[in-house]
């Protein structure tokens, strides 16, 4: 355009010319202008950009996190309803042998009981055929020297 502005008549090419620079300053100002919004805009894209990173990030790190913790509470839940399985098993277990060592030991005193009395009677009949013997030899005594 500036050089078809200076191929003019000189009074038009004086008015262009100078609609021309002056369309040229303006459009440098445009251009300045765009940069600066654009280095703005692109600044604040890259700062949202990080923020975005940022909260995606903590927003990973956070769901990690609580998959972690859910995960744990679920094992730590798991080992309670274990734990009180055992004790039921074991409170169970406990009353079973309770009840068989009570059955046994009115068992064992029965049969001590049997025992000593039979141990008793076996004394008694020692002694009565202790005491038959001990006649006996005493009479087949009186009868041997008394003749």
């Amino acid at each position: 355009m500036d050089l078809e502005a200076r191929s003019l008549q000189p009074n038009v090419k004086a008015v262009i010319l100078a609609k021309l620079r002056e369309y040229k300053s303006d459009l440098n100002n445009l251009k300045s202008e765009h940069k600066r919004l654009a280095s703005a805009n692109s600044n604040q894209a890259a700062r949202d950009d990080l923020l975005e990173s940022g909260m995606a990030d903590a927003m990973s790190v956070s769901a990690n996190q609580r998959g972690r913790l859910m995960m744990s509470t679920e094992r730590l839940n798991e080992s309670s309803d274990r734990i009180k399985e055992s004790r039921r098993t074991m409170l169970e277990t406990e009353e079973l042998g309770l009840h068989g060592v009570d059955d046994n030991i009115s068992k064992s005193k029965k049969i001590l009981t049997n025992m000593s009395r039979r141990m008793s009677r076996n004394k008694w009949i020692i002694s009565s055929i202790i005491v038959v013997l001990v006649v006996a030899i005493a009479l087949i005594l009186y009868f041997k020297l008394s003749k």
